[in-house]
């Protein structure tokens, strides 16, 4: 998939959810791949 399709989508996905769902969405995203961070170190740890 090269660049200009995945503009499309986020086109696409800016008319369905808007701008503020977007980012809620993105945020959620960055919290969960920390807290899967801070589990892999703490496992690692042990």
């Amino acid at each position: 998939m090269g660049p200009f399709e995945l503009g499309i989508i986020v086109i696409i996905g800016l008319f369905l959810f808007g701008a503020g769902r977007i980012a809620a969405v993105g945020n959620g995203l960055g919290r969960a791949t920390r807290e899967f961070e801070r589990g892999r170190e703490e496992a690692e740890e042990q």
